[in-house]
């Protein structure tokens, strides 16, 4: 399973925020690439400034699954 996040930068630090749906509710994904395409779709301009320019302000991470839970 797949999440995503985006960076709210702050003048102190920097803090990564879960994207949620319209339910309220993470959006997590099974593959990553559909993880990455949703990424682009609702951040779009953030996405492509990371090609051009840093500091990175998405990311996608793997959830693992901890199977002892």
């Amino acid at each position: 399973m797949f999440k995503l996040q985006v960076q709210d930068n702050d003048e102190d630090r920097s803090v990564w925020h879960d994207v949620k749906g319209s339910n309220g509710e993470v959006l997590t994904f099974e593959h990553e690439s559909d993880a990455r395409a949703t990424l682009e779709a609702l951040f779009p301009i953030l996405v492509q400034m990371e090609h051009y320019a840093g500091p990175k302000r998405t990311r996608v991470i793997h959830i693992i699954v901890d199977e002892d839970d």
